[in-house]
């Protein structure tokens, strides 16, 4: 991992750079000590100092990496009727795979469905709907 964000670190611009580290330091720890489910962490978080997409997909993709131990993943954005573009983090060959990339894409269509609906059980009986 350590080799990974040492290049990185040359190839990315200074300011985008400790952005990276200071977005994933905090995840990177969490997986050293086995506590990443307990981790919330968002790359959108809505906010004025919100990541510029270049340094959120390389965080996402230092966070695969962590995770996985591949370093052939790739970030691909995902056309989903209901939801808009969705940029989601695979390995090489399911992002090679138009087949593959449509069954993620209805899986997160499907989801996203879910979630309205449970949203609006929520709405309707007075409970957060924040989720």
């Amino acid at each position: 991992m350590d080799m990974y964000l040492d290049l990185l670190r040359i190839r990315m611009d200074t300011e985008d750079y400790r952005l990276l580290m200071r977005a994933v330091e905090p995840v990177l720890e969490a997986i050293e000590e086995e506590r990443l489910s307990s981790l919330d962490f968002a790359l959108d978080s809505g906010t004025d100092d919100e990541l510029p997409q270049e340094v959120r997909d390389e965080v996402a993709l230092v966070i695969a990496t962590a995770v996985t131990g591949r370093l052939d993943n790739e970030v691909v954005e995902l056309n989903v009727d209901d939801t808009g573009p969705v940029r989601i983090v695979t390995d090489s060959t399911t992002a090679s795979d138009p087949v593959r990339l449509g069954e993620i894409a209805d899986y997160i269509r499907d989801r996203h469905k879910q979630n309205e609906e449970l949203r609006g059980i929520a709405e309707v009986s007075g409970l957060p709907t924040d989720f």
